[in-house]
């Protein structure tokens, strides 16, 4: 007996399950999630719109109406950076739940409070740099300004 373990291309498999199109539609789609979701606030935002498109409501609406019943669809917004979906079960929580998880990962670079700062006749800024940038490359690609800027009344600006 021979084993023998051949890595199948995805590509390939999809093409023999005449899958193709699913996938470049899937693509499609999600590229269009990612050019509106450019920061975590940005990307709960659409997903919360998505999510509403698709029947969920919000979790305080949900406690508002008294009562959740099995197969409604409720969202709750953390922060105004992250959200949870869920879809209530029939059976009791005592019995378990499935769990799926996904974490909104925006490569960015932060101003830090105070973050302006003159040397050797030079404006800079203090940063902080999150989701995989590596130092030496963000300063060679075109990068755009997003962000929340709070006031001094607590009013929030995007």
């Amino acid at each position: 007996m021979k084993l023998k373990y051949e890595a199948k291309n995805a590509w390939e498999f999809e093409r023999e399950n005449n899958r193709l199109d699913d996938v470049m539609d899937y693509s499609k789609g999600y590229m269009q999630f990612l050019n509106v979701g450019k920061t975590e606030r940005t990307s709960a935002r659409e997903i919360v719109r998505m999510a509403k498109e698709n029947g969920y409501i919000s979790i305080d609406e949900a406690i508002n109406n008294g009562k959740i019943s099995p197969g409604d669809k409720i969202y709750a917004v953390n922060k105004d950076k992250a959200v949870a979906l869920f879809i209530i079960g029939k059976n009791k929580l005592e019995n378990g739940m499935k769990i799926i998880g996904g974490h909104i990962d925006s490569p960015r670079i932060d101003l830090k409070p105070h973050p302006l700062y003159q040397e050797s006749n030079l404006g800079f800024f203090k940063t902080h740099y999150y989701g995989g940038i590596k130092k030496y490359q963000w300063s060679t690609i075109p990068l755009a300004i997003h962000g929340l800027v709070i006031l001094n009344d607590g009013q929030k600006v995007d």
